[in-house]
Parts: C-alpha cells; structure tokens; sequence
C-alpha cells in the first residue's frame, strides 16, 4: 500500500464514521502514513520487573540503552527504537512472525512486514525475553510490579486463657512499605482494571490482638473457693465466682517478678512471644515451656492468677512473673507462690 492510498483509505474513514477521534487513535492512524514517527502506544515490559506506559501522562523518556532499545519522541508522542540485529518476535492477529530489527522503529519495522494496527490497538514490548517480543492487540493484560505504602493489618489470635468478651493488645501494628504484582488490562487503549495479585514482600507490621475464648471467668480478683484434689496429685480449683480449673499437679515454688528494661530483660520471650502480663519464666527442665498454670502466694496475699511458660532465665524449683512495671515487682519481691499445673 503506497503513500497515496494510504491517505486515501484514512480520508474514507474520516467520511464514513464521521466520529471525532482521540489523539491515541489519530497517533496510531499516523503509523501507516509516517514511520519515522511516533506511531501507538506502548506498553514496555520486562523493565525491573515494571511496567511503562509511553503515553501522553508520560513525563520523561526512560533509558534502555542497556536492552538495546530506545525511546524517543516527536510531535506525534513516543516511539521505540530497535538495535540492528534483535531478533523481533511479532505476535498479530493469531499469527507468529520472527524477524531480525535494522536499527529501525517499530513503527518502521510494522511498516515492512506490512502490518497495520487497527484503530484502537496498542502495541505491548517485552523486553524480559531474548531480542524483543511485540504483540500487537486491541486488549493487552501484563504483569506490573511496585513498591507502594501499605497499612498494617489486624489479625486476631484466640487465647484459651483470656476470659469470653474480652481482649488483649499484644502487638503494635506499624505501617510500612511492600512490593505488589498486579495484572492489568489494557483495551482500546483504555487501562479498564487492575487487579491486586500477590504480594511479594513487606515491611509492615500486624497488630496481634488476642481474644478470650476461656470457658470459664476465672480473673484476678476470683479467689479459689475451695481445692478438690485427688491423691494422684492432680484436683480441680472452685473458685468463689463458680468457675472451675482442673489442674494435674500442684508445685510449691520460690516466684520473683521481673518487667521489660530492667535486669537485662527485653520485650521478647524466649519463645519469641512478646512479655506480657501472664508469662511465666521457667527452668524448662523443670516446667515444660508452654505449661500453663494458675499461680497464687502460698498465704493467699497475692493472685497471680492465669499464666503460661514462654520465657527462661531461671533454675531449679523458681517462677519469675512478669508485671507491667517496676514498682509492681519491687511490690511483689519474692514470695513462696503454689504453682497449680493445668491440664
């Protein structure tokens, strides 16, 4: 099709439809009169894992020298220059062609095998394969990856020992920035969704807030009514509240109190929980981590209450308590505590 024709065949156009056509699709027409121009738009892949769309948004021309490809501009809007030499694989209407570039546009390159985009088709530029991938199409889906500022989630943790309708702050959530893949869809060059995919990583930290799911209501302030125990050694605690526990063992032990910031203790557990009111350090030896147990002063001045191995730094016949502050734990000093061993 010659130069003449060509025009012709867009004068036809411009007589029978009679419609006003954006400046996309006035740019795509213009391929099939001047190849040294800029023709379509684009969409580069295989760029760092992103994408780039060279349209009329588009502020500055990205350098891909190193993929032996190059961007350049015109009055017309963008184009895309190939090395000699690629090898070009040109996906269109259904067929496959393979060809080698002569450091020439891709409008140029269209132009020789006598390919001429529709109105309302894009033309999409893989460069994440070997030479360069075209495939030229009305709808064009990619693959876009991004780094974006995310906000930090909930996610909410039963605690078997936490009273029904009750809850505990146990971590912070922290915002922060993540890497995401979303496919996108392009029509008629029209971006018409995109669709969050996957998440690669993040920096975000979660809020952990934990629920009661305890059958019973037993708190700090319920005092054991009465003790049932068995000659085995295990029993049930009846609390004043009609609450009760069953317990396998009952462990007369020396307790301490220890908090976050003092005496070398961090925020962390050995178990890698955070320290909270409720954990229990332990000689694992001794006591299992992960026991949980209902700890009270031998003289009944003091209920510790619910709680659960998670952290050491003890030896022998000893539980450190964790308390919220200091001066909770100067208050509590050291004391002969029974450890009941729940079941």
């Amino acid at each position: 099709m010659n130069k003449q024709n060509r025009q012709k065949k867009l004068h036809d156009f411009w007589r029978r439809r009679g419609l006003f056509l954006s400046g996309l699709v006035m740019t795509l027409f213009v391929s099939w009169i001047s190849t040294d121009q800029a023709a379509a738009l684009y969409i580069l892949t295989g760029v760092d894992d992103t994408a780039i769309v060279l349209d009329e948004d588009t502020r500055e021309v990205p350098d891909l020298s190193s993929r032996l490809v190059y961007v350049t501009t015109s009055s017309k809007g963008y184009d895309v220059t190939l090395a000699a030499g690629q090898t070009v694989t040109v996906n269109y209407q259904d067929s496959i062609l393979s060809v080698q570039s002569r450091k020439e546009t891709i409008s140029a390159l269209l132009n020789r095998l006598h390919i001429e985009p529709g109105p309302m088709d894009m033309v999409a530029v893989d460069l994440s394969v070997p030479g360069v991938e075209l495939t030229i199409s009305d709808q064009l889906t990619y693959y876009d990856q991004v780094r974006e500022t995310v906000a930090y989630e909930t996610e909410r943790v039963a605690n078997p020992d936490l009273p029904k309708g009750t809850e505990r702050l146990v971590q912070s959530g922290v915002n922060g920035e993540r890497t995401a893949i979303y496919e996108v869809i392009w029509s008629g060059g029209e971006q018409v969704s995109r669709h969050f995919v996957e998440e690669v990583d993040s920096t975000a930290v979660n809020e952990i807030v934990e629920y009661g799911t305890a059958s019973s209501d037993v708190t700090t302030e319920d005092r054991i009514a009465s003790i049932n125990q068995n000659s085995d050694g295990s029993g049930t605690l009846v609390f004043q509240s009609g609450a009760t526990l069953n317990f396998s063992n009952a462990k007369s032990m020396t307790a301490t109190a220890y908090t976050a910031g003092h005496g070398g203790a961090d925020s962390c557990t050995a178990t890698g929980t955070f320290v909270r009111k409720g954990v229990v350090a332990v000689d694992k030896n001794v006591i299992p981590l992960g026991t949980k147990m209902y700890i009270v002063a031998s003289d009944g001045s003091v209920v510790y209450g619910m709680a659960v191995a998670e952290d050491t730094g003890v030896r022998g016949n000893k539980v450190d308590l964790y308390y919220d502050t200091y001066q909770q734990c100067i208050n509590f000093g050291r004391r002969t505590c029974t450890v009941y061993i729940l079941e």
